[in-house]
């Protein structure tokens, strides 16, 4: 007797003998050009580091556009389009920046707000799209987070793109070929839309197993303790009950 071939793709780890242990999902809504996901994404992962079961949490980084007709204009710092669009000076603009560069400092990135180019962050959501294919998102959000407030880097720059897609192991022709065409244009709506229906207005939001949600970038503690809270409700072990079965690769003996 011979069945026809099924892959399933548990996690890495996750099968053991009788039993599937269960691993925890946290998805996260962000966008590049937002400095709270930047300090948030931070503060969840010290969270993490002290959460004792963080090697069963998978992170799916989802994608949100804070502004998605706002066109590139590398002329413009994001110091001068905020004293246009909010109708301050740039001293007010500054004080404004001081709060999101003081509690950046404290999570010990080096933000510097005023100095970023203003852009377009599609294409950026694209490529951490790819790169979520190759196991390489968290490596590529990390990354352009990283050249938009801290080296003020075009995030809408394919050249700039490919740069950072080869640092994190990426290559940098395919790329290229990602960017200049239309490919995982849908996967960005697709997020966007999937927001919208549950409801996000704001990012960074974070939610654990579909069951708890955190808006912004909330203290170490508070991400900690839903990690906890989430882990203790769900941390019974899905039991395998063994019989006659067909195995991945066809034979039913």
């Amino acid at each position: 007797m011979h069945c026809g071939k099924v892959v399933v793709n548990f996690p890495p780890g996750k099968i053991t003998s009788g039993k599937l242990k269960r691993f925890m999902k946290v998805s996260i809504w962000s966008d590049v050009r937002c400095p709270f996901c930047y300090i948030g994404k931070k503060k969840f992962e010290d969270a993490l580091e002290k959460f004792s079961n963080k090697h069963e949490v998978v992170i799916v980084w989802k994608s949100f556009q804070l502004d998605p007709s706002l066109k590139t204009d590398t002329h413009t710092s994001m110091l001068d389009y905020f004293v246009k669009t909010k109708g301050v000076s740039e001293e007010q603009a500054m004080q404004m920046f001081s709060g999101a560069t003081k509690m950046a400092e404290e999570t010990g990135i080096a933000m510097n707000i005023q100095k970023g180019i203003l852009a377009n962050s599609f294409n950026a959501h694209r490529l951490i799209q790819f790169a979520k294919t190759r196991g390489l998102g968290n490596e590529v959000k990390e990354a352009l987070f990283k050249i938009h407030f801290e080296e003020g880097k075009n995030i809408d720059d394919i050249s700039i793109l490919s740069e950072v897609a080869v640092s994190i192991g990426l290559d940098a022709e395919e790329v290229k070929q990602v960017l200049k065409s239309d490919d995982f244009a849908y996967e960005v709506k697709q997020d966007e839309m999937e927001a919208r229906n549950i409801g996000v207005r704001g990012v960074p939001f974070f939610v654990f197993d579909d069951k708890y949600a955190i808006s912004g970038a909330q203290p170490v503690e508070a991400f900690l303790q839903t990690l906890e809270k989430v882990w203790e409700e769900n941390k019974s072990e899905l039991k395998i009950s063994e019989g006659d079965s067909c195995s991945s690769e066809g034979n039913c003996d």
